[in-house]
């Protein structure tokens, strides 16, 4: 069973079992859950995809279509293959 220390700080180090198995990565936020029981759980703070619907609107501006995202993408990476591209010559 993976064990962690607190430091006088109050922080832990997670082991990396319980980040791989948690799928963990550095940012990523944790609850403690507390059982009527006295035991914690550990869990990632996950946030559902739903919830992330339209962070991304401001006031005023229209709605962007999936294909305009493609084209404004594929365009970006055009630009970027030509500077990279000149810059090689």
């Amino acid at each position: 069973m993976p064990t962690a220390t607190l430091t006088s700080k109050g922080q832990i180090t997670v082991p990396l079992p319980v980040r791989r198995r948690l799928r963990l990565k550095s940012g990523d936020r944790l609850d403690f859950i507390f059982d009527p029981d006295g035991r914690v759980l550990l869990q990632p703070k996950r946030t559902p995809f739903e919830s992330l619907c339209g962070i991304l609107r401001r006031p005023g501006q229209k709605p962007v279509s999936a294909r305009a995202m493609d084209a404004g993408i594929e365009k970006a990476v055009r630009a970027r293959w030509a500077r990279a591209s000149s810059a090689r010559k």
